[in-house]
């Protein structure tokens, strides 16, 4: 069964700097009224940490990527080649009562009936042989894709998909990555439409929900996140806290 009644759809084409991508997602989780799900791009190569991750563990990479501290857990994740995604459940969603461990495996069993009618013999991560499930969501200062956790997508033993999330009072976020192969944004050259992994955005997004609708960024939303990049995700502070 689906996870969603509705579910609201923005393929955000446009590529963003790592802050302003994680300021969108905040913003999202500020305003949402209805589930929703936003795939994104990066505009140069990227490398995502959670929360609770060591800046030290990172800091070899600033000069090949560009940082950003998430504000969900989770572990360190690079960013250019992969599908990557946000989910915002709003609280008067009925998904947001159950724990965040069976959202975070409803939504990749979701994500594996996408993979298989993509054509990849995809399943999700057994208990035995990895990582405690509260990884997934608590920062272990490990690299994501090294080390699957209970309910992580593999495609032939390997981790394709992972996530980490961040619940508040009024919703939770959850923020995958999909790492499969290069390329996985084209546009139709008559139409302009923007084909996301091959189709796995659309077929991911019909697996979460039936009543699906299409939605833009609102000027305002963006606006809201660009203050919210310059005032937490860019800064020092936000980024070597700790």
């Amino acid at each position: 069964m689906p996870i969603f009644a509705k579910l609201e759809i923005c393929k955000d084409a446009t590529p963003r700097s790592a802050a302003v991508n994680m300021a969108i997602d905040e913003a999202l989780l500020e305003t949402a009224k209805v589930p929703s799900i936003r795939f994104y791009r990066w505009n140069s190569p990227a490398l995502s940490f959670g929360y609770f991750g060591k800046f030290a563990d990172v800091a070899n990479y600033a000069p090949r990527r560009d940082l950003v501290r998430r504000w969900t857990g989770g572990g360190i994740v690079f960013h250019g080649d992969d599908l990557t995604y946000s989910i915002v459940i709003p609280a008067n969603d009925p998904a947001f009562s159950e724990s965040s461990m069976l959202i975070y495996e409803k939504i990749h069993c979701a994500l594996c009936s996408a993979l298989l009618a993509n054509g990849e013999r995809a399943e999700l991560a057994p208990v035995a042989g990895v990582v405690d499930a509260g990884a997934a969501i608590i920062d272990r200062g490990y690299s994501c894709f090294a080390n699957p956790v209970r309910a992580d997508v593999m495609v032939n033993g390997r981790k394709v998909a992972g996530a980490a999330q961040r619940r508040t009072r009024g919703s939770l976020l959850h923020q995958g990555s999909i790492q499969l192969a290069r390329g996985w944004v084209r546009v139709a050259a008559t139409t302009g439409d923007v084909d996301l992994g091959n189709g796995l955005a659309e077929r991911f997004a019909k697996e979460l929900s039936e009543g699906r609708n299409e939605k833009s960024l609102s000027n305002t939303l963006v606006e809201r996140a660009e203050k919210i990049a310059e005032q937490k995700y860019n800064t020092k502070n936000w980024l070597q806290g700790r």
